[in-house]
């Protein structure tokens, strides 16, 4: 099992924070299988002001490109990205169109 970390933030207003937190109270069934059909096992979403912090494991055959040429051919899950990207906002230094960015593991205790 593997476990990536990502952050992203959002943009900051308490209103467009307050509805993106309740469409991941009830995140749609087909977003909820295509994360599931990707190999990602388990994902949390944590939230400090307007960042966020996402932490998934993933089975062993899990890949980020396979995961978005999936992602790019279900109109469902584009259309979620579309309605997320309402809220959400690039980190500096992101690409265009680029959202969640890989964090790097500096420190894990179990490996001291």
């Amino acid at each position: 099992m593997t476990r990536y970390c990502l952050t992203l933030d959002l943009k900051n207003d308490p209103e467009l924070i307050s509805q993106y937190e309740q469409y991941h109270k009830e995140v749609w069934p087909d977003i909820i299988s295509s994360i599931k059909d990707s190999g990602i096992t388990h994902m949390q979403i944590y939230r400090y002001d307007t960042r966020l912090f996402m932490i998934m494991e993933v089975t062993d055959d899990f890949s980020f490109e396979k995961k978005q040429q999936a992602d790019n051919a279900n109109a469902k899950v584009q259309e979620w990205e579309e309605l997320m990207w309402k809220y959400q906002q690039a980190l500096p230094g992101s690409a265009a169109g680029e959202k969640w960015k890989l964090m790097d593991k500096i420190f894990d205790l179990n490996e001291c």
